[in-house]
């Protein structure tokens, strides 16, 4: 079940860039194809070595988290900052969660 919503995760990052670029931001398009990338890469990761998997990609959303705390408290609007932070805190807890 964990590894599947690591996956809905991966995706929501994905489809958020390509929110953010037909926005107009290229930015947003490159850092959601990456993180995406990152966070599949961490999922491959678990299936070798489930502890690096999990630290791998709960430090990838923590990085995630921080970077839309810092976008939702300089933009003050919940959209798409503040539910890409809830997502990614909850991503980073579950991460974390498998490795204690």
């Amino acid at each position: 079940m964990i590894p599947f919503i690591l996956y809905v995760y991966a995706a929501l990052l994905f489809i958020g860039g390509f929110i953010g670029f037909k926005a107009g931001s290229k930015v947003s398009l490159y850092m959601g194809v990456v993180s995406s990338f990152l966070i599949l890469f961490g999922l491959f990761i678990v299936g070798n070595n489930a502890v690096f998997g999990y630290v791998f990609t709960g430090a990838v959303s923590g990085l995630l988290t921080g970077t839309f705390l810092i976008r939702l408290v300089k933009t003050k609007k919940f959209m798409p900052a503040g539910m890409l932070l809830i997502i990614s805190a909850v991503a980073c807890i579950i991460s974390v969660l498998q490795v204690l």
